[in-house]
């Protein structure tokens, strides 16, 4: 129940306010690491502690290049605490599948693959030119910024059928 409420949580503020409140996700932190040293004394902080480390060096480089936001890291933190390293890694390929079949079903029934693909490659060619990071994604509600916390959300809910 804690994963689904941390990422339930998660979903309904990105979704509502456009952002995962730091609050929650210290609250989240906090209540996982409790957890683990409740359930597995100093080896469950160590668990805690390589779940919630490896999404930051997973998807550092995302954040770097503006493609991910700090928020989306910072649940799969959060959740890779309670979880554990093995588990965190598949959250975040599931949830990347997950966040692939969204983008491409908006791809295709708003017709715009093109735009899309345009828009990558010249945000490639700014970067490479300039060295400047800007974000990836467009302001405003536009199509196609999806929330990412839907797919990690679709990836929670995986974990705890069993999944993965």
């Amino acid at each position: 129940m804690l994963l689904l409420t941390t990422a339930g949580v998660a979903v309904l503020m990105d979704l509502y306010e456009m952002k995962i409140k730091n609050g929650w996700i210290l609250w989240s932190l906090l209540t996982g690491f409790l957890y683990e040293l409740w359930r597995g004394g100093w080896n469950g902080a160590a668990f805690f502690i390589a779940g919630a480390g490896l999404p930051l060096l997973v998807l550092g480089w995302m954040f770097y290049f503006r493609m991910l936001g700090a928020g989306d890291i910072k649940l799969f933190c959060a959740l890779g605490g309670i979880m554990g390293p093995g588990a965190v890694l598949w959250c975040i390929w599931f949830a990347f599948v997950a966040g692939a079949g969204i983008s491409l079903a908006v791809v295709i029934f708003c017709g715009n693959f093109r735009q899309r693909l345009q828009r990558f490659a010249e945000y490639l060619l700014a970067f490479i030119w300039t060295g400047r990071r800007a974000p990836y994604f467009q302001k405003g509600a536009v199509t196609e910024n999806i929330h990412f916390t839907v797919p990690i959300f679709m990836s929670v809910m995986l974990y705890m059928g069993g999944m993965y």
